[in-house]
């Protein structure tokens, strides 16, 4: 996929790649495929020119935009590992990470390295830190420079180098892990292409309308298929009016983004897709109300993107217990080990932690069940709460809290003595709906809940964490407690 988009690349290519929004909600071209193609080959050029070759690693912290695509697909085109840095990591986090990846060179947009020096401060604000950037390689810039920036990479002219046409690593993502012991998700490029191949696969993205979507699986195939994507504006508001500008055939947003969406108005077209967080069938249901052809939520983790897939109508017509996340993609197996933990592997699984060995199955850290190829969860491992005797897991009871007013449901428990818990419902109301109503509604999904009936419901907004926006049990743990 990533090779067929890279063929089809020509400087001459006045169609449109990568779409903007202005305020008003007019669509703007941001780079035409010509200027994309110029930019891969410019900067493949130079970084062939640094010395760099088929195997070195070079570290990425560049914003989302036509730079940042072109940076990695010349990385990708010369065989190199990128190992993708976060801002919001902290200092000492992105120190350690940087010092396992081992990067011959980071590449850097002025913004991240403003982070680590006059802009200081008002990074600190915004919660971004990042650490002297040269402590343990040189660094480039990528883009526009500022006072106090390194030397930028400037595209090259002329042609670019050969290609690497074998397989090896492609990409290193940081997950988890302490400052002592970073973990990292190893994808090779055959496993990158086999992730990509199947969410064309799964998208069936068309030539003549744009897709909407930031993520790389998002880009990178919709490209290759011919069509403009645009990157979504982060404002809600302004959201709302990107999709009206755009009518895309398809669109792909987390959760929290599609929440807020609706809460602006948004209307939808095309198909909606959703991921990288818990995706209810309530949520789902309201896409479909605003408009969308279809909407799908996605299971999929760092290290097997995407894993499976279920269409709004089939996830609310579930009525077991536990998350329907819907039937394994083509290639993905599954199983559970003795903890009842869900497995996977698969052509487009990572290939390795860094620094470990190759694994076949990887843990998911969900408890699960596979049905054939269908696949219900029932929450995170580390998540059971032990209330007396009994082993809850909140995953297989949260998504019967979805009911009409409720945005959010989260079961935490929080300590009470002698190594017990209580278990709390922690439920965020839908924008409008009234407390009685919501308890109203949630009476009967709570009786139905039997010896996991929480001890209390506390109507609240869910606290949020991370790049995906997730709910963050340990804050929500904390606010059940002061309750």
């Amino acid at each position: 996929m990533l090779g067929e988009l890279l063929a089809s690349l020509r400087d001459d290519d006045p169609r449109p790649a990568l779409l903007g929004c202005r305020r008003g909600g007019r669509v703007v071209v941001r780079a035409t495929r010509g200027e994309l193609s110029r930019l891969v080959g410019g900067y493949a050029a130079a970084l062939h020119a640094r010395g760099l070759t088929a195997g070195d690693t070079v570290g990425v912290a560049v914003r989302p935009g036509p730079r940042s695509l072109a940076v990695l697909l010349a990385a990708y085109h010369l065989g190199l590992r990128v190992a993708v840095l976060d801002p919001a990591a902290g200092p000492d986090v992105l120190l350690a990470r940087l010092a396992l990846a081992e990067p011959r060179l980071v590449l850097a947009d002025a913004a991240a390295q403003a982070v680590a020096g006059w802009a200081a401060p008002l990074a600190r604000r915004a919660r971004l830190a990042l650490p002297e950037l040269t402590a343990l390689a040189p660094v480039v810039t990528v883009g526009r420079r500022l006072p106090g920036s390194a030397a930028a990479l400037r595209p090259a002219a002329g042609p670019a180098p050969r290609g690497y046409d074998g397989d090896g690593d492609a990409v290193v993502v940081f997950t988890s892990g302490t400052t002592s012991r970073p973990r990292a998700v190893v994808h090779t490029r055959s496993g990158l292409t086999a992730g990509l191949r199947t969410v064309h696969d799964l998208v069936r993205v068309r030539s003549d309308r744009p897709v909407l979507g930031g993520t790389f699986f998002v880009l990178v195939p919709s490209l290759a298929a011919g069509a403009p994507v645009a990157l979504p504006e982060r404002r809600p508001a302004l959201l709302a009016r990107q999709t009206a500008g755009l009518a895309p055939q398809a669109s792909y947003l987390t959760p929290p983004q599609l929440r807020a969406a609706l809460a602006a108005g948004i209307r939808f077209s095309g198909r909606v897709y959703s991921g990288s967080a818990p995706v209810s069938a309530g949520l789902l249901a309201r896409v479909r109300q605003a408009g969308a052809d279809g909407a799908w939520g996605v299971y999929a983790l760092t290290e097997v993107f995407p894993a499976a897939a279920v269409e709004s109508t089939e996830k609310a017509a579930f009525a077991g217990d536990g998350d329907l996340v819907g039937d394994l993609v083509p290639g993905v197996r599954a199983r559970t080990d003795e903890r009842g933990q869900l497995l996977l592997s698969g052509p487009n699984a990572a290939h390795r932690y860094l620094g470990e060995p190759p694994h076949e199955w990887i843990g998911t850290g969900d408890v699960g069940r596979v049905q054939g190829t269908r696949v219900v969860l029932g929450g995170r491992c580390k998540d059971m709460i032990l209330r007396g005797a009994e082993n809850i897991y909140p995953g297989l009871y949260e998504p019967a809290l979805h009911v009409a007013g409720v945005e959010l449901a989260v079961i935490v428990g929080v300590p009470d003595g002698d190594g017990d818990e209580r278990v709390v419902a922690v439920v965020q109301p839908a924008p409008g709906a009234s407390a009685d109503a919501v308890r109203a509604a949630l009476r009967v999904p709570l009786q139905r809940m039997g010896s996991a009936r929480p001890d209390a419901v506390v109507l609240a907004d869910v606290p949020l964490s991370g790049r995906s926006r997730k709910p963050d049990r340990a804050a929500t743990a904390r606010l059940a407690a002061g309750a």
